[in-house]
């Protein structure tokens, strides 16, 4: 099976600490060692967010700000090619034909953001497409998608499956309320959309949850299942 894994930058690196990053290369390499074929994208967090904050009271413009950004999400990004060690392709790559290029080769592509204006949810389905992958997963800090934001409505109910067109049309809906907090962007969910790769929203807290789910099928969060996509790997049906 062939995966994209996003982890979101506040999830891989709470805070500059080794434990979250050695946890997740753990878990990659365990699915790498038994045959998955994986490529990652990582984002900023909080430490983008930091810079950004500063940068703008700094007087730095919206595209400076998005190159700021990106050069966090690499850094990240190197943190977790150090923990892989020889199974990470030794840099992260700034565009989708060297991630390619690196999976060809048996390497495990630790992506960033790519240009400015573009979320690495953004990336990472755009990514999953270009290398036809059979699932895109998001392990991010909220545990699923909702019918409404649960930061504002505590009473949202999570959908534990939701077809891509909805999940456009919700993410959509959110994204004109500013500062509401959307499961993953609306680019990424259009590309998710138009792709027909299964995906996974859910808690990326604890990597091995994020390991169960690609091995199994099996999550606490929720699967977005576009139009017209097949049966479930069959990894999951096998078991």
């Amino acid at each position: 099976m062939k995966v994209v894994v996003s982890i979101g930058g506040s999830v891989l690196v709470p805070s500059v600490s080794p434990e979250r990053v050695r946890a997740y290369a753990d878990a990659l390499e365990s699915l790498d060692a038994d045959g998955y074929t994986l490529g990652t994208v990582v984002g900023g967090g909080p430490t983008a967010r930091e810079y950004i904050t500063a940068a703008r009271d700094l007087g730095a413009n919206e595209i400076e700000l998005d190159q700021i950004g990106i050069s966090v999400t690499r850094l990240n990004g190197r943190l977790l090619i150090a923990a892989l060690d020889e199974r990470a392709a030794p840099t992260p790559p700034e565009d989708y034909d060297t991630g390619r290029e690196a999976i060809r080769r048996g390497d495990i592509p630790v992506m960033g953001g790519t240009v400015a204006g573009q979320t690495t949810d953004a990336v990472s389905a755009a990514f999953a497409e270009y290398v036809n992958a059979d699932l895109l997963v998001y392990a991010t800090s909220v545990d699923g998608v909702y019918e409404a934001d649960p930061g504002e409505d505590p009473e949202a109910s999570k959908f534990a499956e939701i077809s891509a067109d909805d999940l456009v049309d919700l993410i959509a809906d959110l994204e004109m309320d500013a500062g509401s907090n959307a499961p993953v962007d609306l680019l990424a969910a259009k590309i998710v959309q138009r792709s027909g790769i299964r995906t996974i929203v859910l808690d990326g807290d604890d990597p091995e949850r994020v390991e169960r789910a690609i091995r199994t099928g099996d999550h606490d969060g929720t699967d977005v299942v576009p139009q017209g996509v097949g049966e479930p790997p069959a990894e999951w049906t096998d078991r």
